[in-house]
């Protein structure tokens, strides 16, 4: 068991961030998957015992979160979504300093340094100034400091922010590696989908500092709901009402497609009595299959 969480609540002076999470995080790559600001960051610095929760309890690695803060540390490796190096230092100097910090021997943190900063491929960068990295090299600086260590989980806060499509492809790839390959669990804090599906099995999504749904992701598509999308031509407004009161969820995207959501039971032709009932013109009906967009706008309620 890599974390255990029951019940965990924390707030930031009147302001509730987290209200009661429970998860258990098997070995393995999991996302942790939320909107900005649904309370993925303040969970991650509890699980780091960077914060102390207000209520429940929890374990890391079998360390506990309010007693053992220094051993959890000691074995996770963080890459926070901020910018964390330090200004004058070069790329080696800095990683293995963060060895240090992790309670490794000098000689042995720069060894380690040396490798890790090939292996996420700034090894011909190490010695320069970190001040001239590009955003993408930080982010590989950064995946380096949460490496040198060799710890047994990984936690990795926005990981692609702020780069282009190929360094954020080129930092998937190599999470990937990690997950799969590096016997190193992983933990990917993200609100990109893209970057969940691609490298995860299974994923935790938060909302508003709740838990909205957990699981297998090809489980959680899985969910008792259907989704149907519609093209139509008259008045949007009083139809989707009727529907909305019927217990459905409506999306009209850019190019006018409308996708409902429908919940367990619900017949199907009831969509076609409120477009006759308003004068709507049915002009596209179609059975969609759910993708974790579905999932992820049913489950955090995004209209």
């Amino acid at each position: 068991m890599n974390v255990e969480l029951k019940n965990i609540h924390f707030s930031y002076g009147r302001v509730k961030a987290l209200n009661g999470i429970t998860v258990d995080l098997k070995e393995g790559a999991t996302g942790l998957l939320g909107p900005n600001g649904a309370g993925k960051t303040t969970l991650l610095k509890i699980m780091l015992g960077f914060l102390v929760p207000d209520e429940g309890e929890g374990q890391v690695l079998g360390y506990d979160l309010r007693t053992e803060q220094r051993y959890i540390r000691q074995r996770v490796g963080y890459m926070p979504e901020d910018e964390c190096y330090i200004p004058g230092m070069d790329g080696v100097s800095f990683t293995a300093y963060m060895g240090e910090l992790s309670g490794m021997p000098r000689q042995e943190a720069m060894k380690r340094a040396h490798e890790v900063l090939f292996y996420v491929g700034l090894g011909e960068s190490r010695y320069r100034l970190i001040d001239t990295y590009s955003s993408g090299m930080r982010q590989r600086l950064k995946l380096a400091q949460a490496l040198v260590h060799d710890p047994k989980l990984l936690f990795l806060d926005e990981p692609t922010s702020n780069l282009d499509p190929t360094g954020r492809q080129e930092i998937l790839s190599l999470i990937g590696e990690i997950a799969s390959s590096k016997n190193i669990s992983v933990l990917l804090c993200s609100h990109l989908l893209d970057d969940i599906e691609s490298i995860c099995r299974e994923m935790v999504i938060i909302n508003k500092g709740e838990i909205a749904a957990s699981g297998r992701i090809e489980d959680l598509k899985m969910i008792n709901y259907q989704l149907y999308e519609l093209k139509i031509k008259g008045e949007l407004p009083v139809f989707s009402q009727q529907l909305i009161a019927a217990g459905c969820r409506l999306e009209e995207t850019e190019d006018r497609l409308i996708k409902i959501y429908t919940p367990p039971d619900f017949d199907q032709m009831e969509i076609f009595r409120a477009a006759a009932r308003n004068g709507v013109q049915v002009r596209q009906f179609v059975r969609s299959q759910s993708s974790l967009e579905d999932l992820f706008a049913r489950t955090v309620g995004v209209d």
